[in-house]
């Protein structure tokens, strides 16, 4: 397990679940703040092939080197690796909680998160999911039909 700490910000090492992305405006924007106080941000997650994909598609910078581990493996690893203070894990669901909590990850849902941090949430019905944000992307005269 290897990490490459891009932020000089210090004091935390900060995971997000692929869910959690979704439901942030703004990925990007969120990672590039992120940095500003935190040592280590990237995305962990059991579908390796997804986290590769959206980090190349948001152009975001993976601190960590996931391998071929489940979530399970990979947090357990980038904790031991990671000599910050804090690992926290910003997720969505009941199963994003339970793996960090046991393995000694401070667990935030991604909307307490995004309002201590004034992140932009995608609001449903905003157009700000990743659905909708691919449906924008395409032209009208490939999609008939495009929710507005």
């Amino acid at each position: 397990m290897s990490t490459d700490g891009g932020g000089d910000g210090g004091g935390m090492t900060l995971a997000f679940s692929l869910s959690a992305l979704d439901r942030l405006e703004n990925p990007d924007a969120v990672f590039e703040d992120a940095r500003t106080w935190s040592r280590f941000v990237g995305v962990v997650d059991d579908d390796l092939e997804a986290v590769e994909r959206t980090v190349s598609d948001y152009g975001l910078g993976q601190d960590f080197d996931l391998g071929d581990r489940d979530r399970w493996l990979a947090m357990e690893g980038i904790r031991e690796s990671t000599r910050t203070p804090r690992h926290v894990y910003v997720g969505t669901t009941g199963a994003d909680r339970q793996v960090a909590i046991q393995l000694g990850w401070e667990y935030l849902h991604v909307t307490e998160a995004a309002e201590r941090a004034d992140w932009t949430l995608s609001g449903e019905g905003s157009g700000g999911g990743i659905a909708a944000r691919v449906l924008r992307a395409v032209p009208d005269r490939l999609l008939p039909f495009r929710p507005r």
